[in-house]
């Protein structure tokens, strides 16, 4: 008669993802795994950054926006409602030294009259990839 020996045979219950080469398996890397969480965390603090860069972008040409209109209205104001035409004439009532630009070192846009109806002029930035009227545009 003969006795199998239990070290001989693995009598063991597995499940499919006990199995040798699962992805559960390959996911335990072992010292590979700290590292993995380190550029994941790296990678998600570059995302929310750059997302801050831009955000505060937007904020510092809305501030630029609203100084510069608040030249134009003074110049407009002074003029009897002519436009400051060039920019640079309105410059002197916000105690600009040249014309400013948007965050992102392009040109503001100046129409005067304006395009839409009952705007006087219009006063925009071109946004973060300078295209001129482009879904980013500030105004």
């Amino acid at each position: 008669m003969r006795v199998r020996s239990s070290s001989s045979s693995d009598h063991r219950i597995r499940f499919p993802w006990e199995r040798h080469g699962s992805l559960l398996r390959v996911l335990q890397l072992g010292r590979l795994r700290p590292a993995l969480a380190v550029l994941l965390a790296l990678g998600f603090l570059i995302v929310v950054a750059l997302r801050e860069r831009r955000s505060s972008g937007v904020r510092q040409t809305r501030a630029t926006l609203l100084s510069v209109r608040r030249a134009i209205d003074e110049y407009r104001a002074d003029s009897d409602g002519g436009c400051p035409n060039p920019l640079e004439k309105a410059m002197s009532y916000g105690n600009f030294k040249e014309i400013p630009s948007d965050a992102w070192g392009h040109p503001l846009r100046f129409v005067c009259p304006g395009a839409h109806a009952g705007a006087d002029y219009e006063l925009s930035s071109d946004g973060p990839d300078g295209e001129p009227g482009g879904v980013d545009r500030i105004e």
